[in-house]
């Protein structure tokens, strides 16, 4: 037996998938019905327990090249049907072995759509899963759901969290273009929890990419001599960044061109002084429409977050921050489903951000495009 119990005392009983035993944290939907693997590896996810919609979970096993990092990072993993067996060419293992190799407490058979609905009503909050021997006590006998409730309220909300040095990397690497493909800049992309696919694209439109850690200072930044710098997406509540944006307000300075995603589109905007605040449930899946202001064309886009900046939508605005010193900036980019902000542009510095996933491992890639326009960029700075 397994449950799943919500800080507010709802609860939904299942199975055990993946380990048994006890996890808790923040409980997130994902409406994706694809790129299962990719969702798991993907460091934004760190202290999150995701329940996926799509009913049916693990029908093409995992592989050693679709991983978007080097291990599974959600805190724990609920789905409705999982596939008893993998069926696809590249599956070398199936996805519940590879939970229970990585200790990734997750549960099955269970309503993931009566959990959705419930999320969207009340709103993302604290959960735990309970299974095997962590559902009963000491004597064997199932534990109380109000003791389980009061476990579930002991964990730490998202609210105020700073993670992302639980996710980055320890030390700087490089990631060079293929063969073949001419070099034409440099980029030092600072992971607060960086998908592997985003330094890959970057390195094909020949960019040399520097990686490095959150805690790079602004002196070790400029001696890698970059002709663009990128912030990644991360996990946890940008109001609870520091340095990052001192280095992120000196980059601007430099006048460096800057492209930031997700968690970097939320520094920017903090950096020019705007604020940010939680979403009711998130935005999470790989099906949300938005509209790229300037030329009126809709992409579907891939999303992992749950805090948005609160930016005018009629604009150009001038930033707050040290009484304009940036200049003004526009909102490129809404949400067609709730006119949330997905990206900002500005217009007296050669830098702009969007709240979503360009490199949208495993898709889709509307979006891809923007990787070209850092680039551009760049070559015109």
């Amino acid at each position: 037996m397994a449950l799943l119990v919500l800080e507010d005392g709802r609860h939904f009983r299942g199975r055990p998938y993946g380990a048994e035993g006890v996890t808790t944290g923040e409980i997130v939907f994902n409406t994706s019905m694809t790129g299962y693997q990719e969702t798991l590896t993907d460091p934004s996810y760190h202290r999150q327990i995701v329940v996926m919609t799509a009913p049916h979970i693990g029908n093409t096993g995992v592989n050693s090249e679709d991983p978007e990092s080097g291990r599974i990072w959600v805190a724990g993993y609920v789905v409705r049907d999982p596939s008893p067996r993998p069926s696809n060419w590249r599956s070398e293992r199936s996805l519940e072995a590879e939970l229970v190799d990585q200790g990734i407490v997750g549960m099955c058979d269970v309503d993931t759509r009566a959990i959705t609905l419930h999320l969207r009503e009340r709103g993302a909050m604290r959960a735990g899963i309970f299974s095997g021997a962590a559902a009963v006590d000491e004597h064997g006998r199932r534990r109380s759901y109000e003791e389980l409730v009061k476990m579930v309220r002991e964990t730490e909300p998202m609210t105020g969290q700073d993670l992302a040095g639980d996710v980055t990397t320890a030390a700087a690497y490089l990631i060079e273009p293929p063969a073949g493909v001419r070099v034409v800049g440099t980029v030092v992309a600072v992971d607060l929890g960086i998908k592997g696919m985003t330094p890959a694209l970057m390195a094909r439109r020949g960019l040399n990419v520097w990686v490095v850690p959150r805690s790079i200072t602004w002196p070790e930044l400029k001696a890698l001599k970059p002709d663009g710098v990128f912030f990644s997406n991360g996990p946890g509540d940008p109001a609870a960044a520091g340095a990052e944006l001192d280095l992120l307000r000196s980059v601007l300075d430099a006048k460096i061109p800057f492209f930031g995603i997700c968690y970097g589109n939320q520094l920017l905007g903090r950096a020019l002084g705007f604020g940010t605040y939680k979403l009711g449930f998130g935005h999470r899946g790989v099906n949300h429409p938005v509209m790229d202001r300037n030329t009126g064309k809709v992409e579907i886009t891939a999303h992992n977050h749950g805090f948005a900046v609160d930016v005018p939508l009629d604009g150009p605005v001038q930033a707050p921050y040290g009484g304009g010193r940036f200049g003004r900036v526009e909102v490129s980019h809404v949400d067609l489903n709730d006119q949330v902000v997905e990206g900002l542009r500005l217009l007296d510095r050669p830098a702009f951000s969007v709240q979503y996933h360009p490199e949208a491992a495993a898709g889709p890639h509307d979006a891809a495009y923007l990787f070209d326009r850092f680039a551009a960029l760049m070559k015109k700075a």
